[in-house]
């Protein structure tokens, strides 16, 4: 949404006047000194703590427009966007190296300004937000700005947190589309799809990811491209076979089964350009919100959320050589979504460690002499196919040390405890890795014990520091994990949530209803018809649903535009709202220029379920056929 006119140069550098204006780097001076406050003080409150602060990617969100009295409905949008935000990969895997906090800032005043439009009265507010870019009448009803010196100086106050750790997200109180990418990310907080615009202006501010838009003004189409080759890792003007040939861009991804639906390619229209730009998918998060992020955006969004965190969160000390007589370790972070690669070197040859997170040189046989030992962490994660996104410090870090045998260490007594683990409060998913990490004497490694409902399960290779869950055949339901260091009285335990939620639905009245052996049930329908889906969980915590037709991508179920608690509504052609087109049954259409002409015929309808613990539920499906009126 941080967004300019078409496809040629002047266009992209406008483009980036307005991402830094969001982001206030132009015309905006240093950040304030003071913090904005009004009637009550600022006060941050930690919504999800992983690790320090200082070792961890930070969100900040901050509200605006909200009084002291509506403070609740801050902190409810506030959930109903991280619920949101924690169904969308990557998110969802990495969700371990976010600490998430709020600023609460009462306003004097409800709203922001020139909501809906210019017309509308200022507001007396904390962050001075407002739609039309800060009311300005050249710019766009959807564009929506913070005072970035506010905004910098509440986020200040979280402690531990620095412009190079942390993202800032500032939500308007107020039920109208819009937002804006920048340094300081922008999303109505109560719009029906506000939670969905999150995401999309976080893909701008954080990971660069460009608007794959084909228009600036709302039912506006853009010119055609006349740019050189854009430097968007996801938009370009090369053939299928060039990028092959050339190796360039997502020439790596090509063919896939894209996340957002249908096949990764080449599709033309982006940058707010209609013709002579191509970009991966069809739809993606970045062109059409409810849909994921595609593979191309989401190893873009890996890569930077990992490079605002270092893989390696400890070892042991480096600054001087190291006898041969002791245990040496790494402690790494844990993604929820799969186990990080350890492997150790002694002079360049790799020893059996087998992912272990500490090795003993006792048991090496080390020879008289200087030795070089390193520890290589890398994320395997299959979201990476570009190996110089794997080899960058945001994927792959390295210790090295420097050991002496002619060196004794001096013992000092360590005892054997936990230090870190994942959080016990709430259940773990069927596919989470789980972690417990130890103390490091400098004698010995701590042995971790892992224990499922009693019986005893044995983490993949030598590092039990880890276990994933995804690896082994859960039986729906609940159950009990433990994690015990023998010998001691440590011992954790966390509910781990194997039953997904379940959804269901609710259709308006068919013209009949066909019921066949072995298909799923049939609707039929002459025109328009909605759809409900609600969710059902024996665990607390928000459950996401999603959607597709005829195999598309998945798609949040939000409810309808204008309302949150309407149902979604189906129509031959689409429903044209604010100039985008929702709910085309058949193939989709996100603008009005798009082919609207009727998917007469039978078509399958999918719906499933994100729970709170990450578990994503089997598609359950029903068929709508589509006649044409007498």
């Amino acid at each position: 949404m941080t967004s300019q006119r078409n496809g040629a140069r002047r266009g992209l550098a406008r483009l980036a006047a307005v991402c830094l204006l969001a982001a206030g780097l132009v015309g905006a001076g240093p950040a304030a000194a003071e913090t904005p406050t009004t009637g009550d003080g600022p006060v941050v409150v930690p919504v999800q703590t992983t690790g320090p602060a200082d070792r961890r990617f930070n969100l900040v969100f901050m509200g605006d427009g909200y009084t002291a009295a509506e403070m609740p409905a801050f902190r409810a949008d506030l959930e109903r966007h991280l619920n949101t935000l924690w169904s969308i990969e990557p998110f969802a895997s990495y969700r371990s190296y976010v600490n998430v906090w709020a600023v609460e800032v009462p306003s004097a005043e409800s709203g922001v300004d020139c909501d809906p439009a210019l017309t509308a009265p200022a507001r007396d507010t904390a962050l001075d937000m407002g739609f039309w870019g800060g009311c300005n009448p050249g710019s766009v009803q959807r564009l929506l700005t913070v005072d970035s010196r506010k905004a910098a100086a509440l986020a200040d106050l979280v402690p531990g947190t620095s412009r190079a750790n942390r993202q800032v997200v500032a939500l308007a109180h107020s039920s109208t589309y819009g937002g804006a990418g920048g340094g300081y990310a922008t999303a109505s907080g109560g719009n029906a799809l506000s939670s969905l615009i999150t995401p999309h202006e976080i893909g701008h501010s954080l990971g660069g990811l460009q608007d794959e838009y084909d228009y600036y003004a709302r039912g506006v189409p853009g010119e055609a491209y006349s740019g050189p080759e854009p430097a968007s890792a996801h938009h370009t003007l090369l053939t299928e076979e060039q990028l092959r040939e050339q190796r360039a861009k997502w020439w790596r991804w090509l063919g896939e089964e894209s996340e957002a639906g249908g096949t990764i390619g080449r599709f033309e229209g982006g940058l707010y350009s209609t013709k002579g730009v191509w970009r991966p998918s069809r739809h993606s998060l970045m062109k059409t919100l409810g849909y994921a992020f595609d593979q191309v955006e989401r190893e873009v969004m890996v890569k930077a959320i990992s490079a605002k965190v270092n893989l390696v969160q400890g070892h042991t000390p480096n600054t001087a050589p190291i006898g041969a007589d002791r245990t040496v370790w790494v402690d790494t972070l844990h993604p929820v979504g799969g186990e990080l690669a350890v492997t150790w070197r002694l002079d360049g040859r790799a020893l059996p460690t087998r992912g272990a997170r500490a090795v003993d040189l006792r048991r090496l046989g080390v020879s008289p002499g200087a030795h070089t030992l390193t520890a290589t962490v890398t994320d395997p994660t299959p979201f990476v196919r570009d190996p110089a996104v794997r080899a960058s410090t945001a994927l792959t870090r390295t210790v090295e040390w420097t050991v002496d045998a002619a060196l004794t260490t001096r013992e000092e007594p360590v005892e054997p405890a936990f230090t870190g683990h994942t959080p016990t409060g709430v259940p773990v998913g069927a596919r989470s890795v789980v972690h417990a990490d130890t103390t490091h004497p400098a004698d010995r490694t701590p042995v971790v014990h892992w224990r499922l409902d009693g019986l005893p399960v044995r983490p993949a290779g030598r590092n039990d520091r880890d276990l994933d869950l995804g690896s082994i055949r859960l039986v729906p339901g609940t159950h009990t994990l433990t994690a015990r260091i023998p010998g001691t009285s440590e011992e954790l335990a966390w509910t781990v949530d194997a039953r997904p939620a379940t959804a269901s639905y609710e259709l308006s009245a068919p013209l009949r209803t066909v019921r066949r052996p072995g298909r799923p049930v049939e609707y039929v329908y002459d025109g328009p018809f909605t759809m409900r889906l609600s969710a059902r969980d024996d665990q607390e915590g928000a459950v996401v649903g999603q959607f597709r037709v005829d195999g598309d991508g998945w798609y949040t179920y939000y409810g309808w535009p204008t309302d949150a608690d309407a149902p979604f509504r189906f129509t031959p052609g689409g429903t044209v709202i604010d100039d985008l087109v929702y709910g085309k049954l058949g193939r989709s259409r996100a603008v009005p220029w798009d082919d609207a002409t009727p998917d007469y015929g039978t078509h399958t309808v999918e719906y499933r379920t994100v729970d709170a613990a990450g578990n994503v539920s089997r598609p359950r499906a029903f068929l709508v056929t589509l006649v044409r009126k007498p």
